[in-house]
């Protein structure tokens, strides 16, 4: 076990059934995607109805302004199959553009997308909460759909914070419960009930599409994480929710 790794019950970050530490809770979540990977992009855009290829785009639409920037470095972390990052190249053009992620199997999905492309988009094996980077490397870090995921919320955000050079950005992508009395019990029913049989059904993994909608119950509403950033130092903290509050971007400057 990685030393960082307190035993334990997990801090507030993901925890998969029977993670009794953030080292299980990690383990368990590199080895559940791991997984799934072959058939990750076609249940992404199946089960959201391709709105997640929308909410990338926009996300790289929405910090377009810094990708335009001349020698912007830019790391898109817990990339999975590098949707985002290859936005993000499309938008940065001659920018430096680099996707983490500790998943094997993602990496090399991402990598072949990235060649099909011709994208100059890399990519590193690398866990999100002690990345192989000096303090200040990055311009702007995003992640899309993945912080969820970390063992340890709060962690993750200091090391977005020590990755970002002063005026950097941080631009973080995620689900969250929408809370309109006609959109919030539709979304639940489907999140809770639909999306993990079909999920299960697809991916032969049951227990993946069924931890997805507990790690988002679980996951701190937009507000909370807000708060959170602010703590690990974030100035100029923002977030919108998009498509009726389904997800939501949320960003912050060092």
């Amino acid at each position: 076990m990685n030393p960082q790794e307190p035993e334990g019950k997990p801090a507030c970050g993901a925890a998969p059934p029977g993670a009794r530490s953030e080292g299980e809770a990690a383990r368990q979540v590199r080895e559940m995607f791991g997984r799934i990977a072959p058939r990750y992009d076609l249940l992404n855009h199946l089960l959201s109805a391709s709105f997640d290829r929308l909410w990338r785009a926009r996300t790289a639409h929405a910090v377009a302004k810094l990708l335009r920037r001349p020698g912007v470095r830019v790391l898109d972390l817990c990339c999975g199959t590098g949707d985002l990052t290859l936005a993000l190249a499309r938008a940065a053009q001659a920018s430096r553009i680099t996707g983490a992620d500790f998943v094997h199997g993602m990496l090399t999905r991402a990598a072949e997308k990235s060649s099909r492309s011709g994208s100059r988009a890399s990519y590193v094996e690398a866990d999100a909460l002690a990345m192989p980077f000096p303090a200040a490397s990055f311009d702007l870090v995003t992640s899309a759909f993945g912080f969820r995921n970390l063992a340890n919320y709060q962690r993750g955000l200091a090391e977005i914070h020590r990755l970002l050079a002063p005026g950097g950005e941080a631009g973080i992508l995620e689900f969250c419960e929408p809370r309109g009395a006609v959109m919030g019990p539709l979304y639940r029913f489907y999140f809770r009930h639909l999306l993990p049989r079909i999920g299960g059904a697809i991916s032969g993994d049951a227990a993946a599409y069924q931890y997805l909608p507990s790690s988002v119950a679980r996951f701190p509403e937009p507000e909370d994480l807000s708060e959170q950033m602010r703590r690990a130092g974030f100035r100029t903290v923002t977030f919108e929710r998009w498509t009726g509050g389904i997800v939501a971007l949320h960003r912050g400057v060092k």
